[in-house]
């Protein structure tokens, strides 16, 4: 199988992170060939090498001529800011991952699509459903990929965490309403101090002194993988002073009655066939236990509270980057299985 060629279009949290689990997570079926960041060559390479949230990369990161030398690969290191001049097609990359929080629409993307890469993926949720060929959260639908789409999109952190649960509630409890509250860690759209940084005036504030509320498309993102869920979910968001890790405040009306003992015993046998979506722990833990954590989204089986046998209450821990980076890459991989099968049926014909 010939490994799938990506590159990465925006050297951020998500970009950054991206590298670090492609290279730390075990073999992958994935090249990463070129990174186009618009920063000095030595700031890239410092910002790999180091990192205040996961501490210090474990393979070797070196300064070449062309780019970056990560491990003993050569990585291609990009200045461009003009998206159809990038050599995606000179470098026949597979895969771009757009990460740069730039672009969001199908016109955007197709310039890249343009410039010679084969798929792109958001890192983020597009502008609408016109401008991806799908949404795909690793776990629930990624299997629907036929293998013909060029530009997807992974949607966000916050929905990879929470729609496996739901997923599981829906089946075996009737959702009938519910509200969501996500609990996440300050952002880049925020500064570290009082300043004009943001058309929302609540962004304007100091990430490090306060708890913020912000808008969240939440509830609409959800309703594009459960249309029977949509009108009845609706969701806040508020920003925390801490770097990293987040969580869920899900509480919801259920048909089925039904108490905290089975509620979680729902979520624990979902949790052994799900694998690295879905997981749930007994422990009492604090947000950074569960730092560079894997899985989307993990239950607290501790804050599962039920009322009145119909209101569900649970908390759901996930970390924003590393987990979603992960899935990221998961479904790379899978696009890669599907152009080897594609590929297999054409030399069989």
């Amino acid at each position: 199988m010939k490994p799938l060629r990506i590159a990465i279009n925006g050297y951020g949290r998500i970009g950054r992170c991206l590298v670090r689990a492609l290279f730390e997570s075990g073999p992958r079926q994935l090249q990463l060939v070129a990174i186009n960041e618009p920063a000095e060559l030595k700031t890239i390479a410092h910002l790999t090498r180091y990192d205040s949230t996961f501490g210090r990369f474990s393979k070797p990161v070196d300064e070449v001529e062309d780019g970056l030398l990560i491990d003993g690969e050569l990585v291609r290191v990009c200045g461009e800011t003009n998206v159809s001049k990038l050599p995606w097609g000179e470098l026949d990359i597979d895969v771009v991952l757009e990460c740069s929080g730039t672009f969001s629409s199908r016109r955007e993307a197709e310039q890249h699509l343009q410039a010679g890469a084969k798929r792109l993926i958001f890192s983020h949720p597009a502008e609408s459903e016109d401008d991806v060929d799908a949404t795909i959260v690793y776990g629930i639908n990624h299997r629907e990929l036929s293998g013909e789409e060029r530009i997807l999109s992974t949607g966000s952190c916050t929905t990879n965490c929470v729609v496996p649960v739901l997923d599981v509630l829906r089946h075996h409890l009737d959702i009938e309403a519910g509200m969501l509250n996500t609990i996440h860690s300050a952002m880049n759209d925020q500064p570290v101090i009082d300043a004009y940084h943001h058309t929302d005036l609540r962004k304007t504030r100091s990430a490090i002194q306060s708890i913020i509320p912000v808008d969240t498309g939440l509830a609409r993102g959800i309703g594009r993988f459960f249309p029977c869920l949509l009108g009845r979910l609706e969701s806040t968001a508020i920003r925390v002073p801490t770097v990293n890790v987040s969580a869920v405040n899900l509480t919801l009306t259920v048909a089925q009655h039904t108490d905290a003992a089975t509620v979680n015993a729902l979520i624990e046998q979902a949790a052994v066939q799900a694998g690295a979506v879905l997981g749930i722990t007994e422990e009492p833990l604090a947000s950074c236990d569960f730092l560079r954590d894997p899985r989307s989204g993990i239950v607290d089986a501790g804050q599962t509270r039920v009322a009145n046998g119909h209101l569900v209450k649970l908390l759901v821990w996930f970390d924003n980057e590393w987990a979603y980076s992960n899935r990221m890459l998961d479904v790379c991989e899978h696009i890669q299985t599907l152009d080897d099968d594609i590929a297999r049926a054409l030399v069989n014909n």
